[in-house]
């Protein structure tokens, strides 16, 4: 076979298999995507004045984690979720006085209780913390932007939480939220404790310390007899993560579908 021939071979092999522009263009958007987010944590810890030591294990979880999220973004890839503007995060509750499409009546969160609310902007979970708040001695609020819970029968205790670097004293984690939940939880008659804050938390911390926050305060409510509800925009988390965090509430409902209880 002469060069000529081995040429025109090659130019007929190419002809038949033309190379998946399109496959090709997503696997370099994930790959793209990929190597964005995992520079945007260390990037995002290094500020945060870690140690090299800290930053290490952080990396190192990452890793460990690394199967798991590319298997995310397999899917991601097949069926890409439209872009989230950062502002989202930070929920606006439903204006007062304007009543939740094709919401049921509100139900109550006893003592011991844990719910969670799958919705996009607060609206049914705000309704269930006004009509269980005179449960409780005190209503403690969880919020970047509290919603509108005056006149309900009890204390009003509001603890804000900012976006911004914890130890520089700009935001309020997981771990100072959690330091300022244990008083009106283990004073006498417990208390109802609402949050939305959770998508901005899992952005600012991550999903792992979100995880174990909630675990924590759901574990405190039930044994101090105080209850939580919490309001989650389902989009805040993918896959493992969403599911963990909604096996740790011993009921998760839709705004607009009836309660069902978690998963074991």
């Amino acid at each position: 076979m002469t060069p000529a021939d081995r040429v025109d071979d090659a130019r007929s092999d190419a002809d038949e298999a033309p190379a998946d522009e399109a496959y090709a263009r997503a696997y370099a958007s994930g790959y793209e995507e990929g190597l964005r987010s995992g520079l945007r944590d260390v990037l995002a810890h290094a500020s945060r004045g870690r140690t090299n030591q800290e930053l290490r294990a952080l990396i190192l979880g990452r890793l460990a984690r690394l199967a798991e999220e590319v298997d995310l973004k397999r899917r991601s890839l097949l069926g890409p979720p439209a872009p989230r503007a950062f502002d989202d995060l930070l929920r606006a509750p439903r204006p007062p006085g304007v009543p939740s499409p094709s919401a049921p009546a509100a139900k109550l969160v006893g003592p011991g209780g844990t719910l969670l609310v799958r919705e996009v902007r607060p609206a049914r979970a705000v309704d269930v913390a006004r009509a269980s708040a005179a449960r409780f001695p005190r209503l403690v609020v969880v919020s970047p932007r509290p919603p509108d819970l005056a006149g309900v029968p009890c204390e009003r205790i509001v603890v804000p939480v900012r976006s911004g670097p914890e130890s520089d004293g700009g935001g309020s984690g997981p771990g100072d939220v959690a330091g300022r939940l244990r008083e009106p939880t283990e004073a006498p008659g417990g208390a109802l404790v609402y949050v939305d804050a959770l998508e901005l938390f899992a952005t600012e911390a991550g999903p792992e310390l979100t995880l174990r926050f909630v675990g924590w305060l759901t574990a405190q409510v039930q044994r101090t007899r105080s209850a939580l509800i919490a309001s989650y925009d389902p989009r805040a988390l993918e896959g493992t993560d969403a599911g963990r965090l909604e096996r740790l509430f011993g009921d998760v409902e839709d705004r607009t579908e009836p309660a069902r209880l978690a998963p074991p």
